[in-house]
């Protein structure tokens, strides 16, 4: 059946809110707008004029590809080189999707998404459709053939799950940035104790370089063994410059709708550093550098005015 201007115009007035709730679901942007085109492939095989209400039956539909998706990720996780990180967005992109609650923002967060990959799918699902875009569990429940009680139960055990994993921060732009130039002057420091400092007693630093980049299989667990390797990391060396092909320029900026630096060579990301930051101190760093997970970024970077950088590292 040939699909009329009409319902493309439909379809694309949907598709910014599909490829938001995607990427809540799958953790990346490549994998979200697959599914998005998934979508809108079987939107354009469909009889539209007997759909009654669209975003019901495209939610439905992307969130079952979706569910798909999360069954074989979680099986080619088990073989992925190192430590598995989200794919991140950088401010402004379209694919964030709404940030007017507190509960909208954190449901993107670096932090939650991580968090995240510990619920099945289904309790992802409801999550992402509840918390982030305040679907009434009566629709939920509709999408995942579900009852209504059940769609209820399985929130409040994937809301429990989260919480129980971090602490809700909402931390102002001055406040982060003012911890970021406190953190930049202590990691290029050469010394441990100011990191140390800024750093939860339990904090974690985690790598993914997808085995195209060099990072630690393991996170670093602790204070000290954090800002031990954020010390190193940050030291200046002939054979880091080499590696990452010139000395990257870092830039203070927001992935996820969180702090975050971004370091850059000649146009490129080469890196998004994640921090999430606690009343406590920061309790995370999380390092994005599988430069297949870089590209949107590299993408939204040109499209942006950022700024001066910050320092030059390596």
């Amino acid at each position: 059946m040939a699909v009329t201007m009409n319902d493309m115009d439909r379809f694309e007035a949907f598709m910014p809110r599909l490829e938001a709730i995607a990427y809540r679901l799958l953790g990346s942007a490549s994998d979200a707008e697959d599914a998005v085109q998934d979508t809108y492939l079987r939107w354009q095989a469909a009889d539209t004029d007997r759909i009654e209400v669209p975003e019901a039956w495209l939610t439905k539909v992307l969130t079952n590809l979706c569910l798909n998706q999360l069954t074989s990720a979680r099986a080619r996780r088990e073989t992925y080189v190192g430590q598995w990180l989200p794919e991140p967005l950088l401010a402004g992109d379209p694919m964030l999707g709404p940030a007017d609650t507190a509960e909208q923002r954190e449901s993107v967060s670096y932090a939650v998404l991580a968090l995240m990959e510990r619920l099945s799918p289904n309790e992802r699902v409801v999550y992402v459709l509840r918390e982030a875009f305040d679907y009434p569990h009566r629709n939920i429940a509709e999408i995942l053939d579900i009852t209504e009680s059940a769609a209820q139960q399985i929130f409040h055990r994937a809301k429990k799950h989260v919480a129980a994993g971090r602490a809700r921060t909402e931390i102002d732009a001055a406040a982060a940035r003012r911890i970021i130039e406190e953190f930049l002057s202590a990691a290029t420091s050469g010394r441990t104790e100011p990191l140390v400092r800024l750093l939860t007693e339990d904090a974690v630093s985690i790598g993914d370089g997808g085995g195209k980049v060099p990072a630690r299989a393991k996170a670093f667990e602790g204070a000290l063994a954090v800002a031990t390797f954020l010390r190193g990391l940050f030291k200046p060396s002939t054979a880091k410059r080499a590696l990452a092909g010139g000395s990257p320029e870092v830039h203070l900026s927001s992935a996820n709708n969180a702090p975050a630096l971004v370091l850059v060579i000649d146009g490129r990301v080469i890196g998004v550093m994640c921090l999430e930051i606690t009343a406590d101190g920061i309790a995370a760093v999380r390092n994005q550098i599988n430069p297949d997970k870089l590209e949107r970024a590299t993408r939204r970077w040109a499209a942006t005015d950022h700024g001066e950088p910050l320092l030059h590292v390596f």
